[in-house]
């Protein structure tokens, strides 16, 4: 049986009964899940002060399970980028720890990649995906089986429906990116992949269009995209429509940024978050591959 660490290494997790409902339905798909000794504590609205969060992650990587899944992001993990032993959390990796998360995970994902280039999982979360109650939605399917797979080492691509224009694109590079805002965060810092001919991705939530076109201007202006054979941009949600927009949104943003840049920018990519979500190989070469309107992401 798959051995499975639910820890909490960014947010409080605001209720128990949600983390153990998370838990059960792992269970039910044939992980051997335990909870870390410190997943449910609070200090503030992190999970935890920053000590019991930073040896929550370190008793975790010592332990190697097989899956080592974060409760929820919200923000906590750049408190704990610079005090994180990197060559630990690698090693556990090179024991077969699968590393998954999203949102504030990114930072943690990221570093990995740039303190030796381990790879992880960008995927689901306990809370958020399988620690929802039945009449918010429960457990989608392809959120379940696409992760399954994955820890599984069955799933060898993901694809998706992109916006007419990129028929016959082929390319191949390292699978890289995240949350937007935790990714600019580490712009400038040791914690900062520097990638190159790389595929990356970015999802945000609760940020309007026009700061998202910040954002990926940013990293247009340093240097960050034209360095990329492409970017994909999943799901940007949960945004309020301002009265000022005038027609501006998300189609605008996109064409603004394909304006700036010669790099491929698709659209449509199944990832943030939203459900349902597919699961990622973060830190491994793959190749994104466009036929018509669709997308092949394979490894």
């Amino acid at each position: 049986m798959t051995s499975l660490t639910l820890f909490s290494p960014a947010g409080v997790v605001p209720q128990a009964a949600g983390l153990r409902l998370a838990r059960t339905r792992l269970q039910a798909l044939g992980f051997d899940v335990s909870l870390d000794a410190s997943a449910l504590a609070r200090r503030q609205r992190f999970a935890g002060d920053d000590v019991a969060r930073l040896q929550a992650l370190h008793r975790v990587a010592s332990a190697a399970p097989s899956v080592a899944m974060a409760s929820r992001g919200g923000y906590g993990l750049t408190r704990l980028l610079d005090g994180i032993d990197w060559k630990l959390l690698a090693r556990s990796v090179e024991q077969g720890t699968r590393w998954v998360g999203y949102s504030d995970m990114t930072s943690l994902q990221m570093g990995l990649l740039a303190h030796g280039g381990a790879p992880s999982w960008a995927g689901p979360m306990a809370l958020d995906d399988f620690g929802r109650a039945d009449e918010a939605g429960g457990v989608d399917e392809v959120t379940r089986d696409c992760f399954v797979e994955a820890m599984g080492g069955e799933l060898e691509a993901v694809g998706f429906r992109t916006e007419a224009g990129f028929d016959g694109l082929s390319a191949r590079g390292l699978l890289w990116g995240g949350n937007l805002t935790v990714l600019l965060s580490l712009l400038g810092t040791p914690h900062w992949p520097r990638v190159k001919g790389g595929i990356l991705f970015v999802e945000d939530v609760n940020e309007h269009p026009y700061r998202v076109e910040r954002g990926l201007l940013q990293l247009h202006q340093a240097g960050v995209l034209k360095a990329q054979k492409a970017l994909l941009i999943g799901a940007v949600s949960g945004f309020k429509p301002s009265p000022l927009d005038r027609g501006y949104g998300l189609k605008a943003m996109v064409a603004r940024v394909r304006d700036a840049t010669r790099t491929p920018v698709l659209t449509g990519l199944p990832f943030g978050h939203v459900h349902p979500k597919v699961t990622l190989p973060l830190g491994r070469r793959v190749q994104l591959v466009v036929q018509g309107r669709d997308a092949l992401i394979g490894w």
